[in-house]
């Protein structure tokens, strides 16, 4: 029995959390869920469960750690254990349809999305669709299988060329391109406890693996990290402090943390006249030390507190 068991697929993307945990002296355990198994008669036993697997497990050959994870989920909930991240945050973060539509339920600005399972059904409607659109996976994680298609023959074309972009869950979908500047790049915006940790500005340089952990994007831009999809020769992306953030962002933020039941999060947006577009939810949210730093403190230990503060609750 441990006071607490982090779920997890990226050993790499722990080790800050491990660190932390370890210096306060919080006797955890974990469950790594890239070749595991479990019975629901002897669950691997703890007080506390966080959940930190990614949908983009399988970008690094580990497909089946998503399915597991969701299976783990449900039976650690059905004993009526507590669970950080559980099964209905890790849903929404394995579904953009789902995240478009609760952002359509909280009244926020999103972008226009398109979800389909065969072009031909977007044939009818493809005058309607404003050209050129990101190519997203349903499923989503580190940027993977996104392209940028400037009209339906580009998207019949590309899936002919690539049937794997149809892996895992035989679902994409369509997404209007928010116009912004890609000099001040999108909005990240960290969230513990359904209050704002901190707010950092991303700027891509055209990349797509936005992933804020230093092992996939190294501070200090020195090749391509751990989970980039392709080789590129574009410039590294840039994480940059942004206290300015907009209250709009922030109350946003916060109302889909609390309609999704997200106790960890990262969530994107694009700051515009209207407003912030919001179009990314992470339930896994890797955190940034030197952006902690710049704000003053060390993420992963505000983390901890939050783990322990958990602890004590349900003492």
């Amino acid at each position: 029995m441990h006071d607490l068991i982090i779920i997890h697929e990226h050993p790499d993307w722990q080790k800050p959390l491990f660190a932390a945990l370890e210096k306060r002296g919080i006797d955890f355990g974990t469950f790594d869920l890239k070749d595991a198994a479990f019975t629901p008669e002897a669950l691997p036993k703890a007080r506390l469960y966080f959940n930190q697997a990614s949908p983009s497990a399988y970008v690094r050959g580990n497909t089946r750690a998503v399915p597991l994870c969701m299976a783990l989920l449900k039976a650690i909930e059905e004993t009526g254990a507590p669970v950080l991240n559980g099964s209905v945050a890790f849903a929404l973060e394995l579904s953009k349809s789902h995240q478009a539509a609760l952002l359509k339920r909280l009244g926020l600005l999103g972008p226009r999305t398109w979800v389909f399972n065969d072009p031909a059904a977007l044939l009818p409607i493809k005058g309607d669709i404003p050209w050129p659109v990101l190519l997203k996976p349903e499923q989503g994680g580190s940027g993977a299988r996104m392209f940028k298609l400037n009209s339906y023959e580009e998207l019949v074309q590309i899936l002919n060329l690539q049937p794997q972009l149809w892996e895992p869950d035989n679902l994409l979908l369509l997404q209007e391109i928010i116009d912004h500047d890609p000099a001040q790049g999108i909005v990240r915006l960290e969230l513990l406890g359904g209050e704002l940790l901190y707010a950092m500005r991303v700027v891509s340089h055209g990349r797509f693996n936005l992933c804020p952990s230093e092992t996939c994007n190294p501070e200090d831009g020195d090749g391509d990290g751990a989970c980039d999809i392709a080789p590129t020769t574009a410039p590294p992306v840039e994480f940059i402090p942004y206290p300015e953030v907009s209250d709009a962002a922030v109350a946003g933020a916060k109302a889909i943390a609390k309609a999704a039941g997200l106790d960890v999060c990262g969530i994107e947006c694009i700051e515009t006249p209207a407003g912030p577009f919001f179009y990314d939810i992470n339930a896994n949210s890797n955190l940034r030390g030197p952006i902690g730093a710049a704000f003053g403190f060390d993420p992963f230990e505000r983390v901890v507190d939050f783990l322990e503060a958990t602890l004590r609750s349900i003492a």
